[in-house]
């Protein structure tokens, strides 16, 4: 008996060694913020931009806005920073190397709407207009011009439905109008343009309610650039 148990208890041992091995091996693999993904053309990119690029920090309504949209970004120097599912925490850990390091003229910060999905945990709006503050005093400390975006209008997250994100979208958005003319950064209104009288996304802008189509984005674009060239034609 007293052998059967001694080679139980190794047995345990064994498995809860190997399980400890097991998740410094996942730990090391891990990229909570995706530093990863845009590493590689960051520095190819370093060589080749020109003194006026603009950078587009954001989620998923950025990333597939480049990829909808690819002349848009190609043909005004415009540099697109944007990935899925992203919060502004993700964000501001990869604001250096993915905005700082490629010595933009400006920066087009578009953040908020995932933290309040949730999708990386409960997030106050005080915790999202934190990190979206940090963001644009790094851009201030390195002198780019910085355009802070409205959160886009949205009714209910088809991923995660229930939550009445639309006090917490208007609360944001004010912060950011307000927080834009404190500081003298712009402040880029979608929302105004694009909201229904539920306070959404119009159903023309977006087959989710959350992610604007090519209509959508053909809004946004002369938005966008008017915009930009307020920040560019700021004195220094």
């Amino acid at each position: 008996m007293k052998q059967f148990l001694m080679s139980i208890f190794c047995l345990f041992a064994m498995v809860n060694l190997y399980s400890q091995e097991t998740d410094l091996e996942t730990l090391m693999k891990q990229d909570w913020a995706n530093l990863k993904k845009y590493s590689a053309h960051n520095e190819q990119l370093k060589s080749e931009l020109s003194g006026n690029a603009v950078v587009f920090m954001g989620n998923s309504i950025t990333e597939a806005w480049v990829n909808a949209s690819p002349e848009f970004f190609s043909d005004n120097n415009y540099i697109g920073r944007g990935i899925s599912g992203q919060t502004s925490p993700q964000m501001l850990i990869r604001f250096m190397p993915d905005v700082v390091d490629l010595h933009p003229k400006a920066v087009v910060i578009l953040a908020g709407t995932n933290d309040i999905a949730g999708n990386t945990g409960f997030s106050s709006v005080k915790m999202i207009t934190n990190n979206i503050k940090a963001m644009a005093q790094l851009a201030v400390a390195n002198d780019i011009k910085v355009i802070l975006c409205s959160v886009l209008p949205v009714f209910d997250y088809p991923w995660r439905k229930g939550l009445k994100p639309v006090d917490k979208i208007e609360e944001t958005n004010q912060w950011l109008k307000e927080y834009a003319l404190e500081n003298g950064h712009i402040y880029l209104d979608y929302f105004s343009e694009m909201v229904d009288e539920k306070k959404g996304l119009k159903k023309e802008f977006s087959e989710d309610g959350v992610h604007p189509n090519q209509k959508g984005y053909s809004v946004m674009a002369p938005l966008a650039k008017t915009a930009i060239q307020k920040a560019l034609n700021q004195p220094n």
